[in-house]
């Protein structure tokens, strides 16, 4: 699926690219920018007490820094992946240029095998996210320095430790790497290699004479740029714009990446585990548990049936704060119990979720036509417009209690949720059909599978039902 645009649309993107490449030192100068305002807020408000209800965005710099935080950075950084790809990631993120400052000042030694496990953005994703919501990361700043300062330290270290100025971090250990690598492949632009002029930039002049070598790409992620044509792995960076004549900052159609290349080169189980168990499930469950009448109604129960047996070291709450949430001067310190129904909480959502959206998927592969799991991967690239959008309405609605705590208040907030939930399970379903259609599996079994992918779309939404409307 190609995509076309204006010629001078299609001339004004590509200078933003030739930019990006001829201004790389102001762009580093912005890098540096944004790490010092990063730090600040990570390391003053640990500093400081706790808000109380008398505290304001305005006025306190820990309710300040959450908002900044969880409800415009983490949310719309998503967003952004979508409309522009991993721009964020090659020029405004803090990790990637500590990281990579550290690799030109390191050992520089090679990236080991246990480095490159295709595993770790699903493994750190998973992790990240329930240890997040163990220590309420979202609601404490210790919590917030532990896991964003602990994820900076650690992507310093493997940066001193691996390669010459490159960001091995980036590449294979950032727990949100997984996630915006599958949300750049929504992306409207891309960076595309004219191979053509590639190769001739390579050919003797016309007049028999030696091209002046060209010195390699400095590509941070350590891309293959000539071979580059998808946007997942791409940080935007602009440092290969113009390269050889051959590459430039280009329009694509958003359906691209995942209905043409995704079902050749780039779906794999690790992906379709972090869309479906990770996104659909793990995101899912962590979003519901502190709203979720269930778990009330399950922990009251356990709680009765320890009491009736004498057992009542679980209603202890000498648990420690970066083990699970403990601060008894808010009145909010979790009991051993409070902990362990927590947990079993999310991950039973995200089995509950993740299994059914998988047999639904496997039925649409089936009924489609001959089984193959290379169908399954492919398929499940389609349910990434659902997965980005759920997670974006799960932190929003961080972002309306943090407004709501200030007296902001926004009644149609229910309708733009209905409105991306809706907008976005259409455009699972258009990715959907164009991957079943290059299946050429007929007419009949082509609509058969669609509705099990309608059904599907229903089921996803669902989630965001219980929490926004029905509980």
């Amino acid at each position: 699926m190609s995509a076309t645009c204006p010629p001078r649309f299609a001339r004004h993107i590509a200078a933003f690219g030739h930019w990006l490449q001829r201004n790389a030192r102001q762009v580093r100068a912005l890098q540096w920018v944004v790490v010092v305002g990063y730090a600040a807020l990570l390391i003053i408000p640990v500093f400081v007490p706790l808000p109380d209800n008398a505290s304001h965005i305005w006025n306190h710099i820990t309710v300040f820094a959450a908002f900044v935080f969880w409800a415009i950075w983490w949310p719309f950084v998503l967003l952004s992946m979508v409309l522009f790809g991993r721009l964020w990631c090659g020029l405004l993120c803090p990790e990637g240029a500590l990281s990579e400052w550290c690799a030109r000042h390191g050992l520089g030694w090679g990236i080991p095998k246990w480095i490159r496990w295709p595993g770790w953005p699903f493994v750190a994703f998973v992790t990240t996210t329930v240890y997040g919501q163990m220590i309420s990361v979202y609601q404490y700043p210790k919590p917030a320095l532990l896991i964003l300062g602990g994820s900076t330290v650690a992507a310093m270290g493997i940066g001193f430790l691996y390669t010459r100025g490159k960001r091995a971090w980036c590449r294979y250990l950032c727990p949100v790497s997984g996630v915006f690598a599958l949300l750049a492949k929504l992306a409207p632009m891309h960076y595309q290699v004219d191979h053509q002029a590639w190769e001739q930039a390579s050919k003797p002049l016309p007049n028999g004479s030696k091209r002046i070598p060209i010195q390699a790409v400095d590509c941070p992620p350590m891309l293959a740029v000539r071979a580059l044509q998808g946007a997942s792995a791409c940080h935007m960076c602009g440092r290969c714009s113009g390269y050889r004549d051959a590459v430039a900052l280009s329009w694509r159609s958003p359906s691209q990446e995942i209905v043409q290349l995704a079902g050749t080169q780039e779906a794999d189980r690790w992906q379709t585990r972090l869309i479906v168990f990770g996104l659909l499930g793990v995101a899912i469950g962590a979003f519901h548990w502190s709203a979720s009448p269930w778990l009330i109604a399950s922990k009251q129960w356990l709680a009765e049936w320890l009491i009736d047996r004498d057992i009542m070291w679980p209603f202890n709450d000498n648990i420690p704060w970066w083990l699970f949430t403990h601060y008894p001067e808010k009145n909010d310190a979790f009991h051993w119990l409070d902990a362990a129904v927590q947990l079993a909480y999310i991950f039973s959502t995200a089995i509950v979720w993740s299994s059914i959206t998988t047999l639904l998927l496997a039925a649409s592969v089936r009924i489609a036509g001959r089984w193959r799991s290379a169908r399954l991967h492919h398929l499940a690239q389609s349910l990434i417009p659902m997965a980005g959008i759920g997670v974006f309405l799960g932190l929003s609605a961080t972002t309306l209690t943090l407004l709501r705590g200030d007296g902001i208040i926004f009644f149609w907030a229910n309708d733009v949720r209905l409105a991306l939930m809706l907008g976005s399970a259409a455009w699972t379903l258009w990715l959907a059909r164009g991957i079943v259609r290059g299946w050429q599996s007929g007419r009949a079994r082509s609509i058969c599978s669609m509705l099990v992918m309608l059904l599907l779309t229903c089921w996803i939404n669902s989630a965001w039902g219980w929490l926004f409307w029905w509980w």
